[in-house]
């Protein structure tokens, strides 16, 4: 049985390894800040099965939750944004109900994209990019703990 010794700090990872292995993995925990779910222009892309899912939970027909609640965007059916105090919110995202909370008024049938986050592509690709996503997210580093397998599969679930 051979023994792993931890990469010294900064050095590169192993050849076919990622930089969140030389941690161990990561922490993230929500809390409720409605900083993932707010500000510039974007979008939250939608799947035709969770459009569904979404129309049935507001008891809607899915035509009528396209019409009201979608827009087309450049990636593909986007969620649409309503402006608020801190930018342009999801329209799901309820800051009334709990008070100093962002929630989200569709949290279980929330889509991948929401689901996926913080653990997207784009933000574990590198230390740097963990880093500066970490600044507009207070949960990142915090909480539960993920193994690098878990981030994995996360990332590899939905392309964003």
């Amino acid at each position: 049985m051979s023994a792993t010794r931890p990469l010294p700090p900064g050095a590169p990872p192993a050849r076919g390894a990622e930089w969140f292995d030389e941690t161990g993995g990561l922490r993230f925990t929500c809390t409720m800040c409605g900083n993932c779910c707010s500000g510039p222009s974007g979008y939250v892309l939608v799947s035709d099965a969770e459009a569904a899912a979404l129309a049935r939970r507001l008891g809607l027909c899915l035509s009528d939750f396209l019409r009201d609640y979608t827009h087309l965007s450049s990636e593909g059916r986007s969620l649409n944004e309503a402006p608020g105090d801190h930018g342009l919110d999801c329209v799901f995202l309820d800051r009334v109900s709990v008070p100093g909370k962002a929630v989200c008024g569709v949290y279980e049938d929330r889509p991948a994209q929401c689901r996926t986050w913080p653990f997207w592509p784009s933000a574990v690709k590198s230390r740097q990019a963990w880093e500066r996503t970490r600044q507009v997210c207070p949960g990142m580093d915090h909480g539960q703990h993920y193994t690098p397998q878990q981030i994995r599969v996360v990332r590899d679930s939905f392309r964003i």
